[in-house]
């Protein structure tokens, strides 16, 4: 447990340091055609209008109006004062399936929370450091493949690999797509 907080100290210094405020602004995008969306701007820290999703007690924020590799969409929903979402639950995880689906982008890669940087193999949510208990793995993942330029596959993804819906795959931090962040409880 000591090296998965270190691990979090290290790359939340990392995170701030080389915190970036130019970020694309949430404020645009397909999120009219959103009934579930609610606006929370009272969770952002520079009190922007968020369209967070609610399901259940979580609100989600689908980060979809840039890519961005995983430390960079950490970096993005802390910004805001989100962080990656973390899943718990098969109903969790359909309930963000189709959300995803219903904005068209079912063929899509998502970030979620998930890695296993500190320990090889063991998978914990860096948004809480806890371990990953619920797992919706994608067929023969995760599997760690080795990049010809040496990088591993050390961080979650939602992903529709096969056509059957979205799983989640192991894959190179330094990959740019989508993600998910979740508002922090106060």
């Amino acid at each position: 447990m000591q090296k998965y907080l270190v691990l979090s100290v290290i790359i939340s210094l990392q995170l701030l340091c080389s915190l970036d405020r130019t970020m694309a602004s949430p404020s645009k995008g397909p999120v009219a055609d959103c009934p579930n969306c609610v606006d929370e701007s009272q969770y952002t820290p520079n009190k922007w209008t968020m369209p967070l999703l609610k399901l259940g007690e979580k609100r989600y924020y689908l980060g979809i109006f840039f890519k961005a590799n995983w430390f960079k969409a950490t970096q993005y929903c802390r910004y805001h004062g989100m962080h990656l979402a973390s899943i718990s639950s098969q109903e969790e995880n359909d309930r963000l399936e189709k959300h995803i689906r219903d904005f068209g982008l079912g063929h899509e890669h998502f970030w979620i929370s998930g890695t296993d940087l500190a320990d090889e193999g063991t998978f914990f949510w860096m948004a809480t450091g806890r371990p990953i208990t619920f797992t919706n793995w994608n067929a023969g993942e995760p599997n760690n493949f080795r990049y010809e330029n040496g990088e591993e596959e050390n961080c979650l993804e939602l992903w529709n690999r096969d056509g059957k819906g979205l799983k989640w795959n192991d894959s190179p931090c330094s990959f740019e797509t989508y993600f998910v962040c979740e508002v922090q409880p106060n």
